[in-house]
């Protein structure tokens, strides 16, 4: 089976999603390119043909894809291309995120025939408390573009569209979590819990820091931020996806959870990318 063209869809409020999606485009070595980077704003009603391969990488949240990416996603149809379901998760786990996309993804009408779990620098990652910083590195790329080789291997295999065979995401290889830094995680957040510790909504601004360039009103995905209000975040409207934070050109902005450096001390091992196909 031959295919001139893949369509990448990405929301990936700090880039992290869309590097990975972008290496394995790359790989697959296809040279026809469409992107729809949904981080800001939904493309509309778009119709993707069935000889297009699409690639999806989105990010995990506390476990779950973020519901801002589905929500902006839902508006992309097929009646069945082959779509590569890729998440991209900060080092603890990314639960049923994978097997919740590839459903997504079939009600839309594409055929999911691969999915991959990779890791990306946590949103609360700050250098007190760092959470698989710098990732995806060179080494995550590489993987990613190998995994794009192995894409374009698989559908030159097959005869046609028919014989494109899709795979069963949840039985993905997990990777390695060591039993008693999960547990101590589990308890501490109980406790964290327990003691009515407050959460931080939003991000916190130094406003003696800010400038009021608007970087973060611009790149905020759902519009917490106002152009001119920089100093203020609509907490009912920030997913805390930190983009604000880590990409302030001042520092002014920044986000102290307790989970972040409950997430620096209990997952400090690094997690593989895994991949089905």
């Amino acid at each position: 089976m031959d295919i001139q063209e893949v369509h990448l869809i990405t929301f990936s409020p700090t880039r992290t999603s869309k590097q990975v999606g972008e290496a394995i485009v790359h790989g697959t070595g296809i040279k026809s390119v469409h992107e729809s980077d949904l981080t800001l704003k939904a493309d509309g009603e778009v119709e993707i043909p069935q000889t297009t391969l699409a690639v999806f990488a989105v990010p995990v949240y506390g476990g779950h894809v973020a519901p801002l990416a589905l929500e902006r996603i839902k508006g992309i149809r097929s009646k069945g291309a082959p779509a590569v379901a890729v998440v991209v998760y900060g080092n603890r786990a990314y639960e049923k995120a994978l097997t919740d996309l590839d459903s997504f993804l079939s009600a839309l009408g594409f055929k999911v025939i691969a999915g991959g779990t990779f890791v990306g620098e946590h949103s609360y990652s700050t250098s007190s408390s760092p959470i698989a910083v710098g990732r995806p590195d060179a080494d995550d790329l590489e993987y990613a573009r190998l995994f794009g080789e192995k894409l374009a291997t698989k559908i030159r295999a097959a005869a046609d569209l028919n014989h494109l065979y899709g795979v069963d995401v949840s039985k993905i290889l997990r990777p390695r979590q060591p039993f008693f830094p999960l547990l101590r995680f589990l308890r501490k957040v109980m406790k964290l819990r327990k003691s009515g510790t407050p959460f931080p909504r939003s991000p916190h601004v130094n406003e003696e820091l800010c400038t009021h360039c608007g970087y973060c009103a611009e790149h905020c995905p759902n519009g917490a931020i106002v152009k001119g209000d920089e100093c203020n975040t609509i907490a009912e409207k920030c997913i805390r996806c930190c983009a604000c934070v880590k990409g302030c050109p001042r520092k002014a902005r920044t986000y102290d959870t307790p989970f972040a450096a409950l997430l620096a001390d209990c997952f400090k091992r690094q997690k593989e990318n895994r991949i089905i196909l």
